[in-house]
């Protein structure tokens, strides 16, 4: 793969590659504000999914579970440029207002399409990634990260709900948030810190839950997960093992032969 990733700063990046995909699965610490230049994108979350595509702006919120595909489209490399909207940068910036913010339940991506503002404030740093050997001014950087959180809010009168909000995950039901994010192929820390557990305890209140290890459930329902749609679906396998957890084709093949006694394609093949 033909990757490549180039900081501004440890808060603006440019991305770019040339492979046929790039999948990964993430649980991101900071709202990530993308501007797409080239390619196109499917993130996968447990109730939605969103394509993006060239020109379109979004806002991904942290510590939210998300599968990402990444597509080069139309003989372009797949080139986006991300701005990370830290905690500590917009604790900063809504210290000096006077702003109630209300917690989001289920914070969702916020599409912008190519708001003209946003695509000129992102469109503006491309330059800077072509400068050789000179030090991006971190003074610039945060008046480009303030001129896009003031752009936010001035489109949107609710993304406060969002940005302003700086709790961390609390103690929520186990079970239910693993019935609705165990397609996505996460570190066992990763659920703990998003149910509000210790992994020690997350593994002890599993166990109780499920009576079998993370592992073996997580395996079990994303095998269930990918019959489902290659039965009653009628997707192929190769669109299937992305979406369910498994990192490549041979290995997701391998496992659900094992479990179900024939292999996807043959059970395609069966059920038509």
């Amino acid at each position: 793969m033909d990757f490549q990733l180039k900081y501004l700063t440890s808060d603006i990046k440019l991305s770019s590659f040339d492979d046929k995909l790039f999948k990964t699965e993430v649980v991101f610490d900071h709202h990530m504000l993308v501007w797409f230049i080239s390619g196109e994108t499917r993130i996968i979350q447990a109730d939605s999914s969103y394509t993006f595509k060239a020109g379109d702006i979004f806002l991904i919120p942290r510590n939210q579970l998300a599968t990402i595909i990444n597509y080069p489209k139309d003989g372009l490399p797949h080139k986006s440029v991300v701005m990370h909207l830290s905690i500590d940068r917009l604790r900063e910036y809504y210290s000096h207002l006077d702003v109630l913010s209300t917690k989001v339940s289920a914070p969702r991506i916020v599409h912008f399409k190519d708001h003209p503002l946003l695509k000129s404030c992102l469109a503006s740093l491309v330059p800077y990634f072509d400068m050789e050997e000179e030090v991006f001014p971190e003074e610039i950087a945060q008046l480009k990260i303030t001129e896009a959180i003031s752009i936010l809010r001035s489109i949107d009168k609710d993304i406060d709900h969002l940005l302003g909000n700086f709790e961390e995950p609390h103690k929520i039901s186990l079970s239910d948030f693993m019935e609705k994010n165990f397609m996505f192929n996460m570190p066992l820390e990763s659920f703990s810190y998003l149910t509000g557990r210790s992994l020690t305890t997350f593994k002890r209140d599993f166990h109780k839950a499920f009576k079998m290890t993370p592992q073996r459930w997580l395996t079990k329902k994303r095998l269930e997960l990918a019959h489902y749609h290659l039965t009653e679906k009628k997707r192929k396998p190769v669109e299937v093992y992305l979406e369910t957890g498994f990192e490549n084709l041979s290995h997701f093949s391998y496992v659900f032969k094992k479990h179900f006694g024939i292999t996807p394609s043959a059970l395609i093949e069966q059920s038509t």
